[in-house]
């Protein structure tokens, strides 16, 4: 059998880091995990190609090879998938479509004739022998969440991981919140399941003999959802990093309640993580509260972000507005948080309704439902009636975009930040592309684009004046530059 998985175009967003590529010579920002943790689950005798359509293009002598296509994707892909399907529809090969996308909206593409929704383990052997038997169905359906203690090592093998900056691997999945906005108990429940401490060490062994070396998203819902697995993994991987020396490093998304748990904290920096991405949303006590952001009601977030940071863990922050709560000085509350907080990477978007969460469905019972999501939070239109004037919040977070990521205002966030982060002696170490890099923003940004004045006092100051923090100082002047860019086209 012959089995050509197909990843989406990304488009540009926060999360796509497009304009980083350019930097650190890569093609894309991450592989697609999801697809090769499936094809891990199909028969080894099979013959197995995959094509992510962020690295490379898909040719129609690939298309016309496969036996069956297996695309995965999110909400933010449709557009790339309508044109896969097109394709595939014009050499008469079938589709198998399984990801959050068709899991919460499979309906909306008559054109994809089979589909698997919900989380695959336990799909995937009723999948394999109707592909052996010729008879695959329209759909098939998890019947519940499933352990994934059972799930195999992802087919890392598939990808050429050169063309990546960062590999991803899976520690858990769901998380025990119940944010309003949120499809992920949608989608993985609210019951975090994790794999065992020395399955996800076979990962990061398998990542390693591939000769892998920059850093490893740790994709999980919240990678605290369960603090004793994630306590015992953290003692595994720093069992790891000391017999094996590996040079990686790790990067995750987790709560905020983080910061409560000073020995969770230091336990991550000795397993070699450096950053975390924190669901701050708003420093509006009534949207908390109205959303349901439990865990962020009530305590000083400054503090928290503060907290983590001097536990060494650099921290992104996702932010939100348009919450009904939301007061037309929104826009300052958010500005002067984030500038006193120094997340440098501040992922702000518009509030949107996902599919099938407890946003969308109110909004659908009140009829101010408009569209469905696109998946892409940084574009400035709402798919809902907000209770400010839409135009205002719409125009307002174009702006907050813009003097987020305005050099002198960035640069500022990021001395912040410096402030109060303690770097790991371990972050000394230059790699030709960190010296590759940093030449480059030479150019670009001392140079050729605009705020060249501000990169320089900023880079010389750092440099003089913090010497161990310069590594990441440049690094996130460069990352501040892409999100300069998508805030331009917004």
């Amino acid at each position: 059998m012959k089995i050509l998985l197909i990843s989406p175009k990304t488009p540009n967003t926060f999360w796509s880091f497009e304009h980083v590529l350019r930097f650190v010579a890569k093609k894309a920002s991450f592989p697609p995990l999801g697809l090769l943790t499936v094809a891990a689950m199909l028969p080894r005798e099979w013959q197995l190609k995959l094509v992510d359509l962020n690295v490379e293009r898909l040719d129609d002598a690939d298309l016309r090879w496969a036996d069956y296509v297996l695309l995965s994707a999110m909400i933010v892909h449709q557009e790339s998938v309508r044109e896969v399907a097109r394709r595939c529809a014009a050499l008469d090969r079938r589709i198998i479509a399984g990801g959050p996308l068709f899991t919460t909206g499979h309906e909306s593409f008559p054109e994809i004739p089979h589909f698997v929704l919900g989380e695959a383990e336990e799909i995937m052997p009723q999948l394999v022998a109707d592909l052996q038997a010729g008879a695959v169905r329209p759909i098939y359906r998890a019947p519940q969440f499933p352990d994934i203690g059972q799930t195999p090592i992802p087919r890392y093998d598939l990808v050429k991981i050169r063309h990546y900056v960062t590999m991803a691997a899976q520690f858990s999945r769901g998380c025990p919140y119940d944010c309003e906005f949120c499809d992920i108990i949608v989608m993985n429940g609210r019951v975090p399941r994790t794999k065992t401490p020395a399955q996800f060490v076979a990962e990061l062994e398998a990542l390693r003999h591939l000769g892998w070396k920059e850093m490893v998203f740790v994709v999980d819902d919240n990678f605290i959802g369960n603090r004793a697995r994630t306590k015992a993994l953290l003692h595994a991987m720093i069992e790891w990093r000391r017999r094996t020396r590996p040079t990686m490093g790790f990067l995750t998304e987790a709560s905020v309640n983080l910061a409560d748990d000073a020995e969770l904290c230091a336990l991550m920096v000795a397993a070699g993580f450096r950053k975390v991405f924190v669901g701050i949303e708003t420093p509006s006590a009534a949207a908390l509260e109205e959303c349901r952001k439990l865990q962020n009601r009530g305590r000083d977030l400054v503090g928290a972000v503060q907290t983590l940071q001097k536990a060494g863990l650099e921290v992104m922050g996702g932010f939100i507005v348009g919450f009904d709560s939301d007061t037309g000085d929104i826009f300052k509350q958010q500005f002067d948080f984030i500038q006193r907080s120094g997340v440098a990477t501040a992922m702000v978007g518009l509030l949107t309704a996902l599919p099938q969460t407890r946003l969308y469905q109110r909004l659908k019972r009140e009829g101010r439902l408009l569209a469905e999501s696109t998946g892409n939070n940084t574009m400035a239109a709402l798919n809902f009636r907000p209770k400010l004037n839409r135009e205002y919040l719409e125009a307002g977070y174009r702006d907050l975009m813009r003097r987020l990521y305005e050099p002198r205002n960035y640069y500022q966030r990021i001395r912040v930040f410096l402030k109060s982060h303690r770097p790991a002696s371990e972050r000394l170490r230059l790699s030709w592309r960190d010296i590759e890099a940093f030449l480059k923003s030479f150019w670009l940004l001392g140079v050729w684009y605009r705020g060249r004045w501000a990169y320089w006092w900023f880079f010389w100051s750092t440099l003089f004046r913090r010497p161990r923090q310069f590594r990441i100082a440049i690094e996130l002047a460069i990352i501040g530059h892409h999100f300069r860019r998508v805030a331009a086209a917004l």
